[in-house]
């Protein structure tokens, strides 16, 4: 084969090597945000069932601070073994590829190739250790007045700083509306 193509075809293999590493290591990323959420409930009844969703979800109370409304529960996050398997597999895939071009480019190291397929597991076992980390949502929650009659609203107003994964799961199990952040 011409040594031109050779060569651009070994770039790209490790370009693309790259961006399966960087993939790799975004898997395991925390991704924390902030959410504004509406709910149609205030008092009591809001805050048990808020209690109720997260001891479904196994967090547990953690702290809980009276002047600023806010609690923080706290849980383990188990890493996905569908993810993981998906990413030794794509890792095993990726290494593969590079030892095929690779092998064209060095011919003497063509039997080591397959060894280079030992380090697919790795991907996988650095997200199981890297995904499996405790989690912490906090929550405040401000009772909203109407108008300017001051009379009681049955809204509230939830600020959330939890994993955008659960944020999402906590907006659909308890139909709360999410308001945008200026």
């Amino acid at each position: 084969m011409q040594t031109s193509v050779l060569a651009s075809t070994a770039l790209l293999t490790a370009l693309l090597a790259v961006g399966l590493v960087f993939f790799i290591r975004a898997s395991a990323k925390d991704r924390t945000e902030v959410a504004k959420l509406l709910a149609d409930q205030q008092g009591e009844p809001l805050l048990e069932r808020l209690q109720q969703y997260f001891a479904e979800r196994a967090y547990h109370l953690a702290t809980v601070d009276a002047a600023e409304n806010q609690v923080i529960y706290e849980g383990m996050v188990r890493p996905s073994l569908f993810l993981a398997v998906f990413l030794s597999l794509l890792a095993a895939v990726g290494v593969l590829c590079l030892g095929l071009v690779l092998s064209f480019l060095f011919p003497a190291i063509t039997n080591a190739v397959p060894l280079l397929l030992l380090l697919a597991p790795l991907a996988g076992l650095f997200y199981w250790k890297k995904a499996g980390r405790p989690e912490q949502v906090a929550l405040q929650v401000e009772f909203l007045n109407q108008d300017l009659n001051q009379e009681p609203s049955s809204q509230s107003l939830l600020t959330v700083t939890a994993h955008r994964d659960e944020l999402t799961a906590l907006r659909q199990a308890l139909g709360l509306k999410l308001l945008e952040l200026e």
